[in-house]
């Protein structure tokens, strides 16, 4: 359950030195041939172009404009196809910020659901979400697998929890103005987020990483607080389930949500998060002692590895530049609410397992 990049890059092309017309030779940075006037890179030129054109009509605005931006550097200053560029690209500025003073409008008046509104308006309706084809196939075959497996009710409860972990991602990678795929399910594994993004800095890959444990986190909570009206077992079982798998996502391997975050960690915040998981598990690990039965084993082991991995990360050489705060608090704050979560409900659920006996 982690959020997958794919940086897009286009090539520049080779210098040329002889017109593709006349062939008349050509000095360094000539970009128009001064007898035939072709332009000396229109291959190159018609290629960016052809992708700034089906980025267009996918809507992706913000990539279309860093073509067209693009293609100017290989153009004459003064020639008729730049002009011509130019006020195409004006045109799509005026778009987009017709497009941001709507978001800012609907922001101020939504507040914090500001971002879930906006995505829901524009892929138009949740069923327009839903019969996108890859989204569907995956959910269907994860759906169906946990079915088979658990029943349809906690199927459904573990697809809504995983659902809000990846829109997490989703959400913060819009937010930073980044193309982003829809969440694609992977039966028996959770499922990811594929974003693309180019010169993404490290605590901005490090708050979309954490924004999926966080939204994970809230999704546990709310499974929780529903236990507590409704007094439903499967909802306290996905509440605990739900916990374990963002706290999972915390390890700082493998590509997981934890790893990604580490890169904007210093060393000494590193060796920190990793005192802080241990310290945890010393603290729970002895404790909510029910009729001589240990709470959660898996609870405390998996925080253990989460904080051994933290701090072999500590000895690594990847270290930032400048680290980020907000990164160590926000990993932090994560530890300590899904440790507290899943202890707790697996307390809840022993507790259950022995009034049923």
């Amino acid at each position: 359950m982690s959020a997958t990049v794919i940086t897009p890059e286009t090539a520049s092309p080779e210098v040329i030195h002889n017109c593709p017309t006349c062939s008349h030779w050509l000095p360094d940075g000539t970009l128009a041939c001064p007898d035939c006037q072709t332009l000396t890179y229109s291959r190159h030129l018609s290629q960016l172009a052809n992708n700034a054109q089906q980025l267009e009509q996918k809507q992706q605005w913000q990539q279309a404009r860093a073509q067209w931006q693009s293609a100017l550097q290989w153009l004459p200053g003064d020639s008729q196809q730049a002009a011509s560029i130019q006020q195409h690209i004006a045109q799509m500025d005026a778009r987009l910020k017709a497009e941001d003073d709507t978001r800012a409008r609907w922001t101020k008046r939504l507040g914090p659901f500001a971002p879930v509104a906006l995505f829901l308006i524009k892929a138009k309706s949740f069923l327009f979400l839903a019969f996108k084809l890859k989204f569907l196939i995956g959910f269907l075959a994860f759906f169906g697998l946990y079915w088979a497996l658990f029943g349809w009710q906690f199927a459904a409860g573990i697809f809504i929890c995983i659902f809000i972990h990846e829109m997490g991602h989703y959400v913060a990678v819009k937010q930073r103005g980044l193309q982003a795929d829809l969440p694609m399910f992977l039966p028996g594994l959770g499922a990811y987020v594929r974003w693309y993004g180019q010169g993404v800095g490290r605590e901005d890959l490090a708050s979309i990483a954490l924004a999926g444990p966080l939204y994970g986190a809230a999704a546990a909570i709310i499974c929780w607080g529903l236990y507590l009206w409704l007094h439903l077992p499967v909802l306290l079982v996905l509440a605990n389930v739900s916990a374990w798998m963002n706290v999972f996502n915390l390890l700082p391997l493998l590509g997981l949500d934890g790893a990604q975050a580490t890169y904007a960690l210093s060393r000494m915040q590193r060796a920190m998060t990793a005192g802080t998981c241990l310290l945890f598990f010393a603290l729970t690990a002895s404790a909510g002692r029910l009729s001589d039965q240990y709470v959660g084993p898996h609870t405390q082991w998996l925080l253990l590895i989460v904080g051994a991995g933290m701090a072999w990360r500590a000895f690594a050489n990847d270290l930032p530049e400048q680290p980020s705060t907000r990164t160590f608090l926000t990993f932090q704050t994560l530890i300590i609410a899904l440790g507290l979560i899943v202890f707790e409900t697996g307390l809840l659920l022993t507790k259950l397992q022995l009034a049923v006996r």
